[in-house]
């Protein structure tokens, strides 16, 4: 037993010598591969988008109450989840060949093995037990098993980001369609408010056609108007009814009602989300992040494939017991062993080159997709700040146009009325208002999902 300490305490002091070594390249980040600044000036804050936990950003309790319902039921981000849990394990079996593999074993035989002594005479039956502690250890002597350690680590940690953009991409989903299903269902009220505007006076100009107060073309194009409508009515209805059952698949349960939108509300999102400068916040992102831990993973796999070309040296020892007798085996004679073995590669077909060139040419990889990552986060970013710096002013002009469309088609009923326009003249109008209310429901949805899209794009405050 004393035997098998010593070596025991050697290996361990061996893996401390040795511990800092690995042939790994030095990982470096380089430079951002994006401008510095966005092409749409924001103003710069002590606080980033990022930062604000959901909740500061989604204000309205119903929406609040759908998110968490489906951060819970959610079975995609349940996947995603559960896929960090086996990234984990991963990373735990890997690690486990750090350290030397110990094993107790405790064997016996018994039998007759048809030998005879000196004189002629058969032995008869045979009993041999025995039990000893066994470990075996591979001296990472040149971090083979430190950089596959290593490698698992950081594809643990992308896989963690993995998650966290999962998520984000949810909540952003979440809201979207609970704000498209608002949107859709103010469309739709606002069609069968037309409507039945257009029944009402297509029964009258139907009893004005038949005394010979109107004519045909008239009649005619009042009926369009109002088949038109109707037909907005069936197709938003049949829209709506989608809208519940994407945002039900979302969700991954069913949504209570009292949890609904009954009007587009212009106050769901927080108006103001503050953004930083690219370096602070694009860096951030969980997938960028993601792709530059599986940048790191892949570094790693280059210094095991270069210590591939290099010894493997592995240690192997046991201490126990041995008897012939079961009842006395621990009294029985001490027994040791001690196997060191060394393997030097010296032709493997190329097997060791191409690895080595794989693993530099997946680091390559790694890199153009990080690259890509910070490339594509800075789109989504500049394409959503550039939608903010205008919308407002498309939501001001669009209110304007749907005043001045009411008022338009006000006059024009009352000069229709009078008998100073044609019906021509009040159908255009009715048509241009119609539009125009439609358009203005339209633009707020847009303002309100830049938002959401904005906030997914700068991080989504996970961190």
């Amino acid at each position: 037993m004393t035997a098998f300490v010593k070596i025991t305490l050697l290996g361990a002091a061996s893996a401390i010598v040795l511990s800092a070594c690995t042939m790994s390249p030095r990982y470096e980040r380089g430079a951002l591969p994006v401008p510095s600044q966005f092409p749409t000036a924001v103003t710069a804050t002590g606080a980033s988008a990022d930062t604000l936990p959901w909740r500061q950003v989604f204000l309205d309790p119903r929406l609040q109450g759908v998110i968490d319902q489906a951060l819970t039921n959610n079975r995609d981000l349940r996947v995603a989840i559960l896929n960090v849990d086996k990234a984990r394990s991963q990373y735990r079996i890997q690690r486990a060949s750090l350290f030397p593999a110990v094993n107790a074993t405790v064997a016996g035989s018994r039998g007759n093995t048809g030998t005879v002594d000196t004189n002629g005479n058969p032995v008869g039956t045979t009993e041999a037990y025995s039990a000893s502690v066994g470990a075996s250890w591979e001296v990472d002597l040149f971090g083979r098993v430190r950089s596959l350690n290593q490698a698992a680590l950081q594809s643990y940690f992308a896989v963690a980001e993995n998650r966290k953009a999962a998520q984000i991409s949810l909540i952003s989903a979440v809201a979207s369609a609970w704000l498209n299903l608002a949107a859709d269902q103010e469309q739709l009220r606002l069609s069968q408010q037309t409507l039945r505007l257009r029944e009402e006076s297509l029964n009258l100009t139907q009893k004005r056609f038949d005394v010979g107060a109107t004519d045909q073309m008239i009649l005619r194009q009042t009926q369009v108007l109002t088949e038109q409508a109707r037909a907005d009515v069936a197709s938003l209805t049949a829209t709506v009814q989608q809208d519940r059952n994407a945002l039900r698949l979302l969700v991954g349960a069913e949504v209570t009602p009292d949890l609904l939108p009954d009007a587009f509300p212009d106050n769901a999102v927080l108006a103001n989300l503050p953004v930083g400068v690219p370096s602070d916040i694009l860096l951030k992102r969980p997938d960028v992040m993601a792709a530059e831990y599986s940048l790191k993973s892949a570094n790693a796999n280059i210094g095991a494939a270069r210590a591939a070309f290099f010894p493997s040296i592995s240690l192997t020892a046991s201490a126990g017991k041995a008897s012939s007798d079961l009842g006395k085996l621990f009294d029985g004679i001490d027994t040791w062993t001690f196997a060191p073995s060394i393997s030097v590669p010296i032709f493997a077909g190329g097997a060791n080159a191409a690895n080595l060139s794989a693993s530099k040419t997946s680091r390559d990889i790694a890199v153009a997709q990080y690259e890509g990552a910070i490339q594509s986060a800075f789109r989504d970013v500049a394409d959503q700040l550039a939608t903010r710096a205008t919308i407002d002013d498309r939501l001001t002009a669009q209110t304007r146009v749907v005043e001045a469309a009411t008022d338009s088609n006000t006059l024009a009923q009352a000069r229709f009325d009078r008998g100073v326009d044609s019906r021509l003249t009040l159908t255009d109008s009715e048509r241009t208002l119609y539009s125009a209310q439609q358009q203005l429901i339209s633009i707020r949805l847009v303002r309100t999902l830049n938002l959401i899209n904005l906030y997914a794009a700068l991080g989504g405050g996970l961190n």
